[in-house]
């Protein structure tokens, strides 16, 4: 057996088409506690596109193998690893700015993270839902702590985290609001949105208050759109935010609101991909793939879901998933 694995490293910052080199780097072994995971699909994410522009130099040191999303099989395990066995299929979202990333054709990851692949996906479903959808349940369930019967903004709901968002919120029982342009009402709509506001027309503020507010706001977007949500809480309303902003925060409307701020930086973990693992297997939660490139072709998958265009190509909706290994190989 090689000792060796395929990896698309990072080797510079920047644009997208001079960011990767292909290299061959010595297979990880598991360690206490850790499986070794044969990486069938993997997915990219706008963390990676910061990542890779720089925006986090000074916790990335060059070269690196970048990615957070593994859908795939365990090969092997360390020493005390006993919750999985060789050939069980797995998913997870890998610790983020810690260790080797996930374009590569091998993972090793603490045991404690990983969660048996829901059937129902295939691993590039499973690969493209991972970051998004722990994100998505972390937010809703357990920072905001959503309850049936309330009513929940998402802020970009045809977006990877908001696609997930808008499903979860719905599952937990919650009324859903969700902005999106106007080519994108119709997905929104079908994935559990109640009332979809015009993401291009302007204000979204008056529109939500004819609505009587919210409850809760998730906010993908950040700068004017965070700053503005708390304009549409009920009183003892919550504003989750997945963005780093480094815009000053309107805290007199939410002081006024009662409000509780939550921002997310996510953490993976098996609980989250299990409660993700019900949803799913009761119909509730699906992954929108808009398409599945070869590890090869990562730059292009930078390219693209950065809104720029390849060969004619350009940007799906859905997430961009990246086949790292044929399944049956």
């Amino acid at each position: 057996m090689s000792t060796s694995m395929r990896v698309m490293e990072l080797v510079n910052f920047g644009d997208a088409d001079t960011a990767f080199a292909a290299r061959e780097l010595s297979r990880p072994a598991p360690g206490p506690g850790q499986v070794l995971v044969r990486v069938l699909a993997t997915s990219v994410n706008p963390l990676d596109l910061q990542t890779r522009r720089g925006d986090y130099r000074d916790q990335v040191a060059l070269p690196t193998v970048i990615g957070n999303d593994v859908s795939g099989v365990v090969v092997g395990t360390g020493p005390g690893a006993d919750d999985f066995r060789p050939g069980d299929e797995v998913w997870y979202l890998a610790p983020v700015f810690v260790g080797q990333g996930t374009y590569a054709e091998f993972h090793v990851v603490d045991q404690a993270l990983v969660a048996r692949k829901p059937a129902g996906l295939s691993h590039a479903e499973a690969a493209g839902l991972a970051l998004v959808g722990v994100t998505a349940w972390e937010a809703l369930a357990e920072r905001a702590g959503v309850k049936a019967g309330e009513r929940v903004l998402v802020h970009g709901g045809a977006g990877g985290v908001g696609s997930a968002a808008i499903q979860v919120a719905h599952a937990l029982g919650a009324e859903v609001v969700t902005t999106a342009r106007p080519k994108d009402h119709a997905f929104v709509t079908g994935l559990g949105a109640d009332t979809v506001i015009d993401f291009s027309a302007g204000d979204y503020v008056p529109q939500v208050r004819e609505l009587g507010g919210v409850n809760v706001v998730l906010d993908t977007v950040g700068r004017d759109t965070l700053t503005r949500s708390p304009e549409v809480l009920a009183d003892r309303g919550r504003v989750v935010s997945i963005v780093d902003t480094p815009e000053p925060q309107n805290l007199l409307a939410a002081w006024s609101a009662n409000a509780t701020y939550h921002f997310l930086f996510v953490s993976p973990g098996r609980a989250k991909l299990e409660a993700l693992g019900r949803l799913i297997e009761q119909g509730e939660l699906r992954p929108d793939i808009g398409a599945v490139l070869p590890l090869a072709d990562i730059a292009e998958a930078h390219t693209l879901l950065e809104g720029g265009s390849v060969g004619g190509r350009r940007r799906p909706r859905g997430k961009i998933a990246i086949a790292v290994q044929p399944e049956g190989g």
